[in-house]
C-alpha cells in the first residue's frame, strides 16, 4: 500500500501484501477500507497495471557522445530484468495478451517489450470479489483466468487456503517443488462458485455485439459534445489503462553538446500535441480526442487487431476525475 492505494511494486516479504484491506471503487472514486475478513488479494485492482513492468513508462533507447568531431552511438547493453508477477487478474492477463499482439505480433517486434516478456513468470489470482467498476464478464476476459499464466490461485475457505492450477511446464515444475497435494472435489466446487459469484456481482457491462459498427456510425452524435464538456483531457484513463501503448520520443543533450540521449516515454491521445503533424494538431478539440480514444478502444482496435482494446478492468472509470463512465458512454452512443 502506498499513497492510499494498492500499487504494484517489488515484494520482499509476505507482510508486504495488503492483508485486511478492501477497495471501494466508483466513478471518480477510490478508497481503501479496513476489512478483517479480506485476504491479501481482495483489493481487486488499484491504479497501476503490469504494463509498467513490460512496457515501461520511460526507457532510454540509446545515447550518443561526441568523438573527434563525430558522434559515437552508445546502444543500451543492459540485460532485461526477469520478473515474477504475483496477483495478476484475468482481465490483466487479457491486457498482456493484447499488448503481445500489438508489440510482438506484427512484422516488427518491440525489442524492449520482447526481452521483458520472454523472461516473465506469471502467478494469476482469480477474482472472488468484483469492484463496482468491473465489467470483465461482459468483455469475456474474467473474472477467471483461463490462459496466459504459469500458476493460477483461487482463494477458498475464507481466504485461508488457495486452489492452485498449473498453466505451463514452468508452473508445473514450481508446483512440484512445493509438493502441492491433489485438491478435493469440494474445494474445486467452492473455488468455481466463488468466481461465478464475482461475475454475477458485476453491475456494469458493455454489449459487444454490433458495437464497433454502432460507434462508427455515431461519429457525429451530439453525445460526443456532451462528454467533452466534462472531460478534462488529463490522460488519466490512458495512463491507468493496462492496454494503451502510445509513446513519444524525446531527445536531450548536455549544455556543451558532448552527449545526447534519446528516451521513449508514455504519451496519451488526449494531449493535443500527440496528433501534431507539420502545421498543427489533427485533433484540436477535446471532443475529437475523446471520440478517437473511445472508438479506437471499442471499434477500430477490433478491426485492427482482432479484439477490443478494453478488458473491462474499470480503471478508466475509477481514475477519471470527472467520473466519466466508458460503459455509460458506449450504451448512450449505441442507443
Amino acid at each position: 500500500m502506498r499513497d492510499g492505494a494498492v500499487m504494484y511494486d517489488e515484494l520482499s516479504a509476505v507482510a508486504d501484501l495488503p492483508q485486511g484491506w478492501a477497495g471501494e471503487q466508483e466513478a471518480g472514486k477510490y478508497r481503501l477500507k479496513r476489512d478483517p475478513s479480506a485476504g491479501p488479494f481482495d483489493y481487486v485492482i488499484g491504479p497501476s497495471s503490469w504494463k509498467q513492468w513490460l512496457h515501461p513508462p520511460e526507457v532510454r533507447l540509446f545515447a550518443a557522445e561526441r568523438d573527434n568531431g563525430a558522434f559515437r552511438i552508445l546502444p543500451n547493453t543492459s540485460s532485461a530484468p526477469r520478473y515474477a508477477l504475483l496477483g495478476v487478474r484475468a482481465c490483466e492477463l487479457a491486457a498482456i495478451a493484447i499488448q503481445d499482439r500489438v508489440l510482438l505480433g506484427d512484422r516488427f517486434a518491440d525489442p524492449i517489450y520482447q526481452a521483458r516478456r520472454k523472461a516473465l513468470f506469471v502467478v494469476a489470482v482469480n477474482c472472488t470479489r468484483s469492484a463496482s467498476t468491473c465489467f470483465c464478464a461482459s468483455m469475456q476476459t474474467g473474472p477467471r483466468a483461463v490462459e496466459g499464466f504459469d500458476l493460477a490461485l483461487t482463494p477458498v475457505g475464507n481466504g485461508c487456503q488457495y486452489l492452485g492450477e498449473t498453466g505451463t511446464d514452468a508452473g508445473a515444475a514450481v508446483a512440484g517443488e512445493l509438493g502441492w497435494p491433489e485438491a478435493p472435489p469440494d474445494m474445486l466446487s467452492e473455488a468455481a462458485e466463488t468466481v461465478r459469484a464475482a461475475a454475477r456481482a458485476q453491475t456494469r457491462a458493455v454489449e459487444l455485439e454490433g458495437l464497433a459498427e454502432a460507434l462508427t456510425a455515431a461519429a457525429e452524435h451530439p453525445r460526443w459534445e456532451a462528454v467533452a464538456k466534462r472531460c478534462l483531457a488529463c490522460g488519466n484513463c490512458t495512463l491507468a489503462c493496462p492496454t494503451c501503448f502510445c509513446t513519444t520520443v524525446e531527445d536531450t543533450s548536455t549544455v556543451d553538446g558532448a552527449r545526447a540521449e534519446r528516451w521513449r516515454k508514455w504519451d496519451s491521445c488526449f494531449t493535443q500535441s500527440f496528433s501534431y503533424i507539420h502545421g498543427g494538431s489533427v485533433r484540436t478539440s477535446v471532443k475529437s480526442r475523446y471520440r478517437q480514444w473511445l472508438t479506437h478502444k471499442l471499434a477500430h482496435w477490433q478491426q485492427q487487431f482482432g479484439a477490443p482494446g478494453c478488458v473491462g478492468c474499470g480503471r478508466c472509470i475509477t481514475w477519471c476525475p470527472a467520473g466519466i463512465d466508458l460503459t455509460e458512454e458506449a450504451r448512450a452512443l449505441r442507443a
